[in-house]
């Protein structure tokens, strides 16, 4: 099969298009054809060793396609079925391990596509939004990339709860996109305080919740756009890491609460992984979710959605199709 594979750390270059001996599952395990890989921020972080991984590696995490075969033991899913996970062992490729019990079935009105597209961003909104800080009708919440593919969700979640949405983006465009999916202001921060803009926009009080997936160029800004005893969710890096934070900073910028989640802390159950893949895969069938896939991209030229995601050039989703040329 074919599959992107890295000998070590690196920039979007080292992305090498190899042919490897298709994996056998393990018990406990089940073999995915895939028919579609979702590109994410942590797919960069394990690239450039920001994260460790194992050499040599198989990028990716997060696909959709049909089950080809199955290890011992496993029940939950059966060759032929249509599946999706973020927690493959190397989704890009034309086939891919995962846990038995972390594939969730998609939806008949759903495509591969669409589940590559929504699943790890998707539930990364709805545990943001349902769990971490849950937001209510009248909430003042602020998005960071707000056309981005988990921004551009976090503004539709938000106001079809009834908060009010503010967003950042980096350019008229982007911005233009965040308030097409529900933000009442977006600010173009290349040329605006967005911490004046969401103070004035708020008569000063501030908002009750940052969804920050930016970190360092962005976390100093955040805390300022918080009211009193405010949340400041820290749920990427994609500007860089934050450097280390005292905490005597929350107190004197008003008694907020700092918390840096991740999806897997909420879908660590079976039950609440289900839950969630439901609700997100159902809205989007309903179409009352809309995926924005912002290039479909062959298996073959993987570097390149690299360097569209790193050069902020995406609004919405990339997601490579191995079946593709």
């Amino acid at each position: 099969m074919k599959a992107i594979r890295m000998s070590g750390a690196g920039g979007p270059e080292a992305m090498r298009l190899e042919v490897i001996a298709v994996p056998e599952p393990k018990a406990d395990e089940a073999l995915v054809r895939i028919e579609a890989a979702g590109v994410n921020f942590i797919d960069v972080y394990y690239r450039t060793g920001a994260y460790a991984g194992t050499y040599p590696m198989t990028l990716g995490m997060e696909g959709a396609g049909r089950v080809e075969r199955v290890g011992a033991g496993v029940t939950g899913v059966k060759p032929g079925d249509r599946v999706g996970s973020f927690s493959f062992a190397g989704s890009y490729a034309e086939y891919a391990l995962a846990p038995a019990d972390k594939l969730v079935p998609l939806p008949e009105d759903v495509s591969c596509v669409q589940a590559a597209a929504v699943l790890l961003q998707g539930m990364t909104a709805h545990y943001l939004t349902r769990s971490t800080f849950p937001l209510k009708k009248g909430d003042a919440c602020l998005v960071h990339a707000g056309a981005g593919g988990v921004g551009l969700l976090l503004c539709q979640m938000g106001r079809r709860i009834g908060a009010r949405v503010f967003a950042t983006a980096g350019s008229p465009e982007k911005t233009a996109l965040a308030r097409g999916a529900g933000a009442e202001l977006a600010v173009d921060y290349t040329k605006e305080d967005f911490v004046a803009a969401i103070r004035k926009h708020t008569d000063g009080r501030g908002v009750s919740v940052v969804y920050d997936s930016v970190g360092k160029s962005t976390f100093d800004g955040s805390l300022d756009c918080l009211a009193r005893r405010g949340t400041m969710v820290l749920f990427g890096q994609s500007s860089g890491a934050v450097p280390p934070v005292d905490p005597q900073i929350l107190n004197k910028k008003g008694s907020l609460y700092l918390t840096r989640p991740t999806l897997f802390h909420y879908t660590a159950t079976r039950e609440e992984l289900l839950e969630r893949s439901a609700d997100v895969l159902g809205a989007v069938a309903r179409k009352e979710l809309d995926v924005k896939v912002f290039r479909e991209i062959p298996l073959a030229d993987a570097a390149e959605s690299h360097r569209l995601l790193e050069g902020r050039k995406t609004t919405g989703k990339l997601v490579l199709v191995p079946g593709r040329a």
